[in-house]
């Protein structure tokens, strides 16, 4: 009998494929690299896996820039690979949840390419369009969150196309019901292989306002920001209210698989707790969602208390699921480090991680953090992601959360591959704190 209520209080362990495993030895890690290290999160006592994307993609956003909705990359393996990986997971007990990337695609996906090619395309409304301002100039004020206007032309339609993030990431035009018909028989076919479920990416940037009309200006702070997302009031350019019929259109399709869920990803706009009420409350709406409120700003009384108080108002048919630290954010042992400038109290990492796994809700676990691993301070010259190489010195970027999972504290790279280089640099204090060190002390974190 499927227990349809297992994501209740269930851990979930969040895996970068990219940074877990190296089982081919080419510095990157890769999916039988997931595979052999799953008896690692089986001791844990976790419930769930999440898998951040693994599909086709030119990796200009190392994988939020999906291609291919159901292929599997080479530099991460085949189908068998994965399919290999799901029967592990299950035989040790694990749920496997998979990200989900439907707000917006590659720009060389097939379904962009025919877009983009002329205004009576097949798909040619799949995307967000809009013709130029009277002067040239994007239709409005929309900015991008990886800086400058989220509107990049395109000289064969004569037209703007609409970019939350990279100008290589152009946004779906979710208004148009095929493409839901779409997205929704691509999460049939990983349904259809056993997936338990999906973790939906940036589900505020589902749909934008069809007027295209301008964002209000945002209380002007202090000092002018590096990132000037912030300037603005988001109101327009996301957090449609008319979300709410995809979601219950997603839901449809999950309830014709019993037991499979759904996780959502709520940005850290205002109301972030009162939109995870929204999205879960109800049987046409996700099973669960978590914010990246908690993963912005300082630690102190006052923040624990706010979680506290958030936790209470999330009723009894909404249910949120709890993140410190992901593969976007500064790990939480850091950000939240009451040293700044310093390394962290070990009972620090024990402190977040009680906290954590005591809050009413699920739990998202990033793969570290049972360790207590600490933000890699890299040098320019070590970064990957081009949000951080855009940004630099003002923001550091992604990679210091990125870097490879250390397995072996006496074994160059951590153990992570035997490549003369990985991909990104393993830290020599994340060395130290591998998990065949702490495996064999008793006061370990672990």
């Amino acid at each position: 009998m499927v227990d349809a209520d297992w994501w209740r209080g269930a851990v979930i362990y969040q895996i970068y494929p990219r940074s877990f495993f190296d089982s081919n030895n080419d510095g990157i890690g890769d999916l039988p690299g997931v595979t052999a290290r799953l008896d690692h999160i089986a001791r844990l006592g976790a419930d769930a896996i999440w898998l951040c994307p693994f599909f086709v993609s030119p990796q200009r956003d190392f994988g939020y820039d999906v291609a291919d909705h159901v292929s599997v990359d080479p530099i991460f393996g085949t189908l068998a690979d994965f399919d290999a990986l799901l029967d592990r997971a299950h035989a040790l007990g694990l749920k496997v949840l998979i990200d989900q990337v439907w707000s917006h695609t590659s720009d060389r996906h097939p379904w962009f390419l025919d877009s983009r090619s002329a205004r009576n395309a097949a798909r040619a409304d799949w995307y967000v369009w809009a013709d130029p301002s009277d002067d040239g100039t994007p239709p409005n004020n929309w900015l991008s969150v990886f800086g400058g206007s989220a509107w990049t032309w395109e000289p064969r339609r004569r037209q703007y196309y609409l970019h939350h993030f990279l100008n290589h990431q152009p946004a779906l035009n979710l208004h148009n019901p095929a493409v839901m018909d779409a997205l929704l028989e691509t999460g049939a076919f990983w349904l259809d292989r056993g997936v338990d479920g999906f973790r939906l990416d940036a589900i505020d940037f589902l749909l934008h306002d069809k007027a295209l009309r301008p964002n209000p200006v945002a209380p002007r702070p202090a000092e002018i920001p590096a990132k000037l997302f912030g300037l603005q009031q988001h109101v327009h350019d996301m957090l449609q209210p008319e979300a709410m019929g995809l979601l219950a259109r997603i839901r449809g399709l999950m309830d014709a698989y019993p037991g499979t869920v759904t996780l959502g990803e709520i940005s850290s706009q205002p109301g972030a707790f009162e939109r995870v009420v929204a999205c879960t409350e109800g049987a046409d709406r996700l099973h669960m969602a978590y914010t990246l409120r908690p993963l912005r700003g300082g630690f102190d009384w006052p923040t624990v208390t706010a979680l506290l108080r958030d936790v209470a108002s999330v009723g009894q048919d909404g249910w949120i699921c709890w993140s410190f630290s992901n593969h976007d954010v500064e790990r939480a042992v850091s950000r939240w480090n009451p040293r700044r400038g310093e390394l962290p109290d070990p009972a620090f990492a024990r402190l977040l991680m009680a906290l954590l796994l005591s809050l009413r809700g699920s739990v998202c676990l990033y793969q570290g953090e049972e360790l207590g691993l600490t933000e890699a301070q890299l040098s320019e010259d070590d970064l990957r992601d081009p949000f951080g190489i855009a940004y630099w010195p003002e923001f550091r970027g992604r990679d210091g959360s990125r870097t490879p999972m250390p397995w072996v504290a006496e074994v160059r790279h951590g153990g992570f591959t035997t490549a003369e280089t990985p991909w990104l640099p393993v830290p020599a204090a994340h060395r130290d704190a591998a998990v065949d060190r702490q495996e064999g002390d008793a006061d370990s974190l672990l």
